[in-house]
């Protein structure tokens, strides 16, 4: 019987998955430990590569992009296993023996329904990886490193599709917190996620980026915040918006908003009517808990 499946969504960057698979190879190889990657359209050999060269890997071919979130749904509800280990395709683990840490803090802390790892965001990994953050709560987690306990997902709705790119994992955040979960930052895991995040805002499709980060803060705000509070963060983020961008001129940023205001009153119907939003106790809770763990840098 197998306890972890490693889930890796991918699309046309087949020299990164290459790495990452070379990365962890130790991990796939493992007889507790299944694989599932979904190749989401991609137009590069992906699926031939992974055919001929993983044959114990379960590919999931779609000959059309359905989007990160659709796949992720997709492999985390195939999984048999007791733990779902998800990655980014440009990402892999640094830490050694990352499943019996896992599995034994699952062990240990019966309400925690996910691990949040350490990441490290950058292209080389920094000359010492040691840290001195310890174990904790935290709000929310980060999509290109995280292990789920099957119980918890399966107690809580799948990733919003129509979200289409980030949020995703604020949303289940959220659902966690109604359901009694708790998201746990555990530090001993470290994920080297091989990204130059400063490069994003030279890329071509930094507004569409922005757009659609912008946005999702603004989803779930509505989705899941007391009334009077959810107006009061919107007019916030706005406000702050207006006067750090559009005063600045970073009229691409500006740009990105208004077309996320736009995006919040086409899809006003479908937030209303997916409201679930949190109890004062839930609020206040919430409150309390630490913040998401995103980037980590040694000290």
């Amino acid at each position: 019987m197998k306890t972890f499946s490693i889930l890796i969504t991918t699309k046309d960057r087949i020299d990164d998955l290459k790495y990452t698979l070379k990365k962890i190879d130790y991990l796939i190889n493992q007889k507790n430990v299944a694989c599932i990657i979904c190749d989401d359209g991609s137009s590069d050999n992906t699926h031939d590569y992974l055919t001929k060269h993983y044959k114990s890997i379960t590919i999931i071919k779609n000959e059309e992009s359905k989007g990160l979130i659709h796949c992720r749904n997709v492999m985390l509800d195939m999984c048999t296993t007791d733990y779902a280990i998800s990655l980014d395709d440009d990402a892999h683990f640094v830490s050694e023996d990352i499943l019996s840490v896992a599995e034994n803090y699952f062990l240990q802390h019966p309400t925690c329904g996910l691990i949040a790892t350490r990441i490290f965001w950058g292209k080389k990994l920094p000359t010492s990886t040691k840290s001195t953050d310890s174990p904790k709560r935290v709000k929310g987690f980060v999509g290109c490193g995280h292990i789920w306990n099957m119980k918890a997902w399966k107690e809580i709705p799948n990733y919003p599709e129509w979200f289409v790119f980030y949020g995703e994992e604020e949303f289940a955040s959220y659902q966690l917190l109604k359901k009694k979960w708790e998201i746990h930052y555990v530090p001993k895991i470290l994920v080297h996620h091989r990204v130059d995040v400063k490069s994003r805002k030279h890329q071509k499709d930094y507004i569409t980026r922005q757009r659609r980060s912008f946005r999702s803060g603004l989803y779930l705000y509505i989705l899941f915040y007391p009334t009077k509070i959810a107006l009061k963060k919107i007019a916030y983020v706005l406000f702050q918006q207006f006067k750090n961008k559009t005063l600045r001129g970073n009229f691409r940023a500006t740009l990105a908003v208004v077309l996320a205001i736009f995006d919040v009153f086409v899809n006003l119907p479908k937030l209303l009517a997916n409201r679930a939003i949190l109890t004062p106790a839930e609020y206040q809770n919430y409150t309390q808990i630490s913040n998401t763990k995103i980037y980590w840098n040694p000290k």
